[in-house]
């Protein structure tokens, strides 16, 4: 199969889709793989890099989707990508449909069919491909909020981790899959004072075990989180349902609560955010207030840490990537039931039920939509 990695385009976007290491592990299987000039240049990779694994490199994003039936991104395409997608192609990245319906209206039309990273499940109902950015963001949340906490970037003028005669910020996570387990790590690191909220009691057991008693894990009842608010000095959202927007667990009413100039960080963002005040930015412009509370909703934290992001997604990915290039989408979906359900669009038709909902659009089963058998 011929296999395109364009450039990123996404505002502050430095990751790419594939390493060398990844060329080497196509090329070797008998695939073409089209890189297009400078892709990796964000991450500290050449094209000489590339080129050196088996790697055309091709001039700019056209060449990329002209020469290519598998197109492999990090971020969700951007309008003039969408507009360059064709009924031939599988596009496989992270796409965030729940949220945003007029990128699902766009891939429907293409024709194209797009596997989503982030809805790929492992044989044990986990998120195998969004689990190393969730690291990633949740450790990056938890410095973001540190820094925005200082009095000139908006925040109330706390240190984090306190000194000694001078108590430590208090900070409250909500959400403990992965994002929230790391965030809280890193929390606990600066020497914080930490709160972490889930209404799973299990996974509060094991968290109360990683943290070795050093964090105080808490059911998220609407109750317990609105009487902890006033005390937070910085508020961590790491919601998910899997595939679907993020419910809101603040609204713009219990923002009252709080101390003027505590922070929020949305790592929810992508799937819609789980503030009701928050709405996306970017690494270049990361905040902004709404009632006297600063909130950071970059949409794309990990892309801050390319060198590290990139690896560590490709890492993931790369198993997926050599199987749909060898076997094609019909046959590693019938292979792996974990990536059908990484497929959202196919042959003009919405795949994923949560997507479906979220966007009004009528749900098609994966397998009528490539029309496989069941």
């Amino acid at each position: 199969m011929r296999v395109g990695v364009p450039t990123e385009v996404k505002t502050d976007e430095y990751r790419v889709a594939l390493t060398p290491a990844g060329v080497r592990e196509l090329v070797d299987a008998g695939h073409e793989v089209f890189v297009q000039a400078g892709a990796g240049v964000g991450s500290a990779i050449t094209d000489d890099a590339y080129a050196a694994q088996g790697a055309t490199i091709v001039p700019d994003a056209d060449a990329v989707f002209t020469a290519a039936e598998l197109i492999v991104k990090v971020k969700e395409p951007q309008p003039e990508e969408v507009d360059r997608l064709e009924p031939r192609h599988t596009l496989f990245t992270y796409l965030h449909l729940a949220a945003d319906t007029a990128l699902t209206q766009g891939l429907v039309e293409s024709g194209a069919t797009c596997i989503a990273y982030e809805t790929v499940e492992d044989a044990r109902g986990r998120l195998p491909l969004l689990a190393p950015m969730s690291e990633v963001a949740g450790k990056i949340a938890t410095q973001a909020g540190a820094f925005v906490l200082e009095k000139p970037l908006g925040g109330r003028g706390i240190l984090l981790g306190g000194v000694p005669g001078v108590a430590a910020a208090n900070v409250m996570v909500i959400g403990g899959g992965v994002v929230g387990m790391h965030a809280a790590f890193i929390a606990m690191g600066m020497e914080a004072t930490v709160y972490v909220f889930d209404r799973n009691l299990d996974r509060l057991r094991e968290l109360d075990i990683a943290f070795g008693g050093r964090a105080d894990t808490c059911f998220a009842s609407t109750l317990s989180i609105e009487e902890r608010l006033p005390d937070m000095d910085l508020v961590i959202g790491a919601v998910l349902v899997h595939g679907a927007r993020a419910p809101h667990v603040i609204t713009r009413s219990q923002l009252g609560l709080m101390k003027r100039h505590a922070v929020l960080v949305d790592v929810s963002i992508d799937q819609g955010g789980c503030f009701e005040t928050s709405h996306p930015t970017t690494h270049s412009n990361p905040t902004y207030e709404v009632d006297g509370i600063t909130h950071y909703c970059v949409a794309n934290m990990p892309g801050a840490v390319p060198i590290t992001s990139t690896y560590a997604l490709t890492n993931a990915t790369m198993p997926y990537v050599v199987q749909l290039a060898s076997a094609g989408v019909a046959g590693a979906v019938v292979d792996n039931p974990g990536l059908k359900l990484g497929v959202n669009v196919a042959g003009g038709r919405v795949t994923y039920g949560p997507v479906a909902h979220a966007t009004g659009f009528e749900y098609v089963p994966v397998d009528e939509a490539l029309g496989v058998a069941a």
